[in-house]
């Protein structure tokens, strides 16, 4: 069922989102040749716990850091680790998600270590640009799988794949709810109309070769089936009569 949203509701998510907008602004920050990615999971807990929130992954589903960090060929989930040290040249997606006020904000970044190649780079601003084509189609009376057409039909047109085994989502008292929203258009699946007081949260996850993942033995960490990099981005929007408003970005 999906659970459409009073204007009241909205303002909250406003809140929570707007604040991991700020966590994933800090660390980005942070984000440089030398860092683990068990001390960018250490700072997120530590920014949430100065806004008095509470980090939505930590133990979600058993995930056992309060941000997932994915490293070049890494799609998403990845685990926070003092092993994993960042490289220069590397990609590195940050998705974080936080609980404040009864509600959730999920948002994904991914940004360059360092010096990045052309070919990367092109990739994070192809999967940026895809997450706002499919924004752009979240507007009342047009139906879910506008938004999974213009993020695929954008993405194959520069030369890239989009990942079909993991998707978007409904948001809002629960950090997943209804509807399921694919960065593809599927053969099979429900194709809502889109309403008033609906919430998502759209995250393209775009590979460099193959859309095929695989989960690595950690349970957890999704990668690229033929090792070539992965970028992630994700905002939270609320659907209201005059268009879609981003909800995860700094007041």
């Amino acid at each position: 069922m999906i659970i459409l949203k009073s204007k009241q509701e909205i303002e909250k998510m406003r809140v929570v989102n707007a604040m991991v907008a700020q966590v994933l602004n800090m660390l980005k920050k942070e984000i440089r040749p030398g860092i683990t990615t068990y001390e960018l999971d250490r700072f997120a807990v530590s920014y949430s716990a100065k806004l008095n929130a509470k980090p939505a992954f930590l133990g979600y589903g058993g995930f056992p850091n309060a941000l997932c960090v994915s490293v070049n060929e890494e799609v998403v989930h990845g685990i926070p680790s003092k092993k994993k040290i960042l490289k220069e040249g590397d990609i590195v997606s940050l998705d974080f998600g936080l609980f404040y006020d009864g509600f959730y904000g999920d948002s994904a970044i991914t940004v360059g270590v360092g010096s990045i190649s052309q070919a990367k780079q092109k990739l994070i601003d192809v999967t940026r640009n895809s997450l706002y084509k499919g924004i752009e189609q979240a507007k009342v009376g047009n139906y879910l799988f506008d938004i999974s057409r213009a993020i695929q039909t954008y993405v194959e047109s520069e030369g890239f794949s989009v990942v079909r085994d993991y998707v978007g989502h409904g948001i809002g008292r629960n950090l997943h709810e209804e509807p399921q929203v694919p960065n593809y258009v599927p053969d099979r699946g429900h194709n809502v109309m889109l309403k008033v007081g609906m919430t998502i949260a759209i995250e393209p996850m775009v590979n460099a070769g193959s859309f095929e993942v695989e989960v690595k033995k950690d349970a957890w960490s999704v990668v690229t089936q033929d090792r070539m990099p992965s970028a992630h981005f994700e905002h939270t929007i609320a659907i209201l009569e005059d268009g879609p408003v981003i909800l995860s970005k700094e007041n």
